[in-house]
């Protein structure tokens, strides 16, 4: 996932008789990173009851491990290339097996959040290792072919995964089995890494740029810590006044983070291993899809979050119902993604990605008109699967367009960066629309509640108000990717690479 040159195989040299056993042990991997991302959804509710989490600081347990993992990936992609692939995968896999068991006897909601950005941290080490692997293992094209689309496939269906064991685990043991089960996994996969995955690194300038990843990551916390503390109350137990976007801890918080991301992108001008290639994201379509997957990531990831909450608090939902409940959305990509894959040759990036942003546009603002008495199949169901075909119709076409112009020497960080900006974009979104939601909640509460017998009633309706908050946000937020399209992709469908590689991106 650098721009160092890549580790390639000499044509003579005979495929590796244990690459189809590596290929499975990668991909265990590769789903854990997946799943992990979506299993904890389902458990949340029960997790926050358990810790005694806030509203406005439930969001830490998604946006710690996704603030990590986006923040430290291509760093991790550096590491990889140069310490080695095989070394640095299997010390990915022991750190999130080590993670996952300190996430899974958290006795606090501070230790929940260091462990859920100690995974993420992990993951960013071992994502980038594994496409890498599978890079060096599979030397025939036609082979490398199929490989591609095996790790692609659970990149695209990890997520439905993880929704369903998120589920059944919560229901049948406890919430911190969502974390505890990838302790066995993470390390029978890396005793079996050290056996039958080959080792390979690249060649060439082995400096890191960590005064470059320490600043995006740090300009990052402080932005969501920001937007965090706009949400929390003034006198809790006391009073529903928060503290507000104008509280001089907020802007403090936001003002640091900006300060913090303009200095990155100094430091990157004049570094000469920059973590950032800031070429590679000036390009229209390039930069245009790192955006649009940044606007995505931003609505789509509260979107889960949010629905999690109205399914098990609202609808009452047990947190398996609720797993299945998710299902149709992973089903849709999956279904979509094979239409689009044939249509992308044949008619280019955007005319699939403005339609496909549309639908998804219009499915999020149905969400506004839940209640808590909605019907599944008359609301939701069509809400879900218009973003999710919608999503099939951007994923594919945008995972193109970010490798418009690029030679096969930068295509790992061009990629890394596709990844960066959905998992940064995760983690800003979700922290905003949750701190709007809270406020909202909040606003509700202190402004219709006149009776104390009410509470339990009007609690209920607010609930329901700050989800229509929410969801409107988010639509604006995908609007956000829909203009970014239509303004920036200018891509024919001869420019577009279509790679073998090319997913659904997790």
């Amino acid at each position: 996932m650098s721009d160092a040159a890549p580790y390639t195989s000499s044509s003579t040299e005979a495929p590796d008789p244990k690459r189809w056993i590596a290929l499975a042990i990668i991909a265990v991997a590769q789903l854990m990173i997946v799943l992990d991302a979506s299993i904890v959804n389902i458990a949340l509710p029960s997790a926050q009851r358990a810790l005694h989490i806030s509203d406005a600081d439930r969001q830490w347990v998604v946006t710690a491990y996704t603030l990590a993992f986006g923040g430290l990936l291509l760093l991790g992609g550096r590491i990889a290339d140069y310490t080695g692939r095989k070394r640095t995968f299997i010390i990915g896999l022991f750190g999130f097996a080590a993670a996952s068991a300190l996430g899974g006897i958290a006795s606090s909601a501070g230790l929940l959040y260091a462990a859920r950005g100690l995974q993420g941290g992990f993951a960013a080490l071992m994502a980038p290792a594994a496409l890498s692997l599978i890079s060096v293992t599979f030397t025939l094209p036609k082979e490398r072919a199929t490989a591609f689309a095996v790790f692609g496939g659970i990149s695209g269906g990890g997520a439905a995964i993880g929704l369903l064991l998120g589920g059944t685990l919560t229901e049948y043991a406890s919430w911190r089995w969502c974390l505890g089960v990838n302790v066995p996994i993470a390390l029978l996969t890396a005793l079996a890494a050290s056996r039958f995955v080959k080792e390979s690194r690249a060649h060439g300038n082995t400096k890191y740029d960590v005064p470059g990843a320490i600043l995006v990551t740090l300009g990052l916390v402080s932005l969501v810590y920001g937007f965090t503390q706009a949400a929390k109350q003034k006198n809790p137990g006391k009073s529903t006044e928060v503290l507000g976007w104008t509280d001089p801890s907020t802007v403090r918080f936001l003002i640091l983070g900006v300060v913090l991301l303009i200095a990155f992108i100094v430091w990157e001008r004049r570094t000469k291993t920059p973590l950032l290639p800031l070429w590679v994201a000036l390009d229209r379509n390039r930069g245009g899809s790192y955006l649009i997957f940044l606007f995505i990531g931003a609505g789509l990831f509260a979107m889960f979050l949010f629905m999690t909450f109205y399914f098990q608090i609202t609808l009452g939902y047990s947190p398996l119902k609720s797993g299945f409940a998710f299902m149709p959305f992973s089903l849709g990509i999956i279904g979509a993604a094979t239409v689009v894959s044939q249509l992308l040759p044949k008619v280019g990036p955007k005319p699939l990605m403005v339609p496909g942003l549309i639908s998804a546009v219009t499915g999020m603002l149905l969400l506004t008109q839940i209640t808590p008495d909605t019907s599944y199949v008359g609301l939701v169901l069509p809400a879900q699967l218009l973003m999710s075909i919608g999503m099939a119709f951007v994923f594919i076409p945008t995972s193109s367009t970010a490798l418009v112009g690029i030679g096969t020497h930068d295509a790992g960080v061009a990629s890394a960066l596709l990844n960066t900006s959905q998992q940064v974009g995760g983690s800003l979104g979700t922290a905003l629309l949750n701190t709007l939601y809270a406020s909202a909640v909040t606003g509700y509460v202190a402004g219709h509640l006149g009776d104390p017998a009410d509470t339990a009633a009007v609690t209920r309706l607010a609930l329901v108000h700050g989800y229509h908050i929410a969801f409107f946000w988010g639509a604006v937020l995908l609007s956000g990717a829909l203009l970014t399209a239509v303004l920036l992709i200018n891509a024919k469908k001869d420019d577009v690479p279509i790679e073998p590689g090319a997913e659904v991106p997790a």
